[in-house]
């Protein structure tokens, strides 16, 4: 019974480990394409890209800060009481949905051009692997955060 008491905390301290890492991947990922006006022609074989970084956008901005709070929230909650992890959930609820707000603003004329012409030109907005990486890390952030707080059964 003892051991069972002992484990507790230190499974608690892993979910905050795991809000530092899910913190830190998600500032790590502001700084991915996130998306991007892609060119194509089947004709001459080949295509061009042109990339949006989350940090050159102001939502992907406002998640490099959610993924430092997120950080921060995760490191106090190592050094102090895994539940102050807890408090992640906040940024990390707010970096999903600056995430969902960066796909459903249309920010300028590149998001909105969308041309086909069959195999000749195809020219269209496209979302980059950067978007869906930090959405998956301030999904992990909340769901981190929420484990922290709860006491293992």
């Amino acid at each position: 019974m003892v051991d069972d008491f002992r484990s507790a905390p230190a499974t608690r301290r892993g979910y905050a480990l795991g809000v530092v890492v899910a913190g830190a991947l998600l500032v790590g990922c502001a700084v991915l394409p996130w998306a991007g006006l892609e060119v194509r022609s089947d004709l001459i074989g080949g295509g061009l890209a042109d990339d949006i970084r989350g940090i050159d956008d102001r939502f992907g901005v406002y998640t490099l800060v959610a993924g430092l709070v997120a950080l921060g929230c995760g490191v106090a909650g190592l050094l102090t009481r895994p539940r102050v992890a807890a408090l992640a959930a906040l940024p990390g609820a707010a970096a999903v949905a600056v995430l969902v707000l960066f796909m459903t603003d249309g920010s300028g004329l590149r998001d909105r051009i969308s041309v086909d012409l069959g195999e000749v030109l195809s020219i269209g907005p496209v979302v980059k692997f950067g978007w869906f990486a930090a959405l998956a890390c301030s999904v992990a952030v909340v769901v981190l955060s929420v484990l922290a707080l709860l006491r293992r059964a």
